[in-house]
């Protein structure tokens, strides 16, 4: 799952390089703080966080199919 929402990140952001998460896991939900270059904090986020809302989505339909819970919590 880290690896789904780096790849996701990475491609909407000017700085690839920039992109960091960190996996916190629990016994049943897993985290994932994602970091951003501060500039590119609006695009992973998007327009009335349509964007954030379609990551979250994806991550959540992943998760399920592994019968786990994800929470992505994107960090200023």
């Amino acid at each position: 799952m880290k690896e789904l929402v780096l790849v996701m990140a990475r491609a909407l952001v000017d700085k690839p390089d920039e992109v960091e998460i960190n996996e916190i896991e629990g016994d049943v939900t897993t985290i994932l703080e994602l970091k951003v270059a501060k500039e590119d904090l609006g695009k992973v986020i998007g327009k009335q966080g349509k964007t954030a809302h379609a990551m979250r989505s994806i991550l959540n339909a992943t998760a399920t199919k592994l019968k786990k819970r994800a929470v992505l919590e994107i960090v200023e």
